[in-house]
């Protein structure tokens, strides 16, 4: 059985950090596609980033480009978000999805099978 469990979501000040954490269960990291989603309250879940399944391609939604960084820990079996200079636009819950080997469309949410519960993220004023 697949789990995805997130953490490392809060309240932060605009201009702050977080990193949130996806620790994988009954799946590889190193051999699944994997993004970060966030959907803010009367919204759409949307496309934040993604990696390849072999690690060597990213991608960055325009509104977080040279602020966040996705990567991986394969010994720790985890993939990390580390969000930097955040705005209060970026408040939403943030999800981690996942599946094995290559997807077709990073960017679209129906592409991953498997997802996590969601952590909270608030950024203020």
């Amino acid at each position: 059985q697949v789990q995805l469990v997130e953490s490392g979501g809060g309240l932060v000040q605009a201009g702050g950090s977080l990193r949130l954490s996806c620790a994988a269960s009954g799946l590889t990291v190193s051999s699944a596609s994997m993004g970060w989603f966030r959907q803010a309250p009367g919204k759409e879940r949307a496309f934040v980033t993604a990696i390849s399944w072999t690690g060597g391609l990213t991608s960055y939604a325009d509104s977080v480009k040279g602020r966040f960084t996705i990567s991986r820990d394969k010994a720790k079996n985890t993939m990390y978000l580390q969000m930097n200079s955040l705005k209060p636009e970026d408040t939403a819950i943030y999800y981690c999805a996942a599946d094995r080997g290559a997807v077709q469309r990073y960017s679209d949410p129906g592409t991953y099978y498997y997802w996590g519960q969601g952590t909270q993220v608030t950024v203020s004023s």
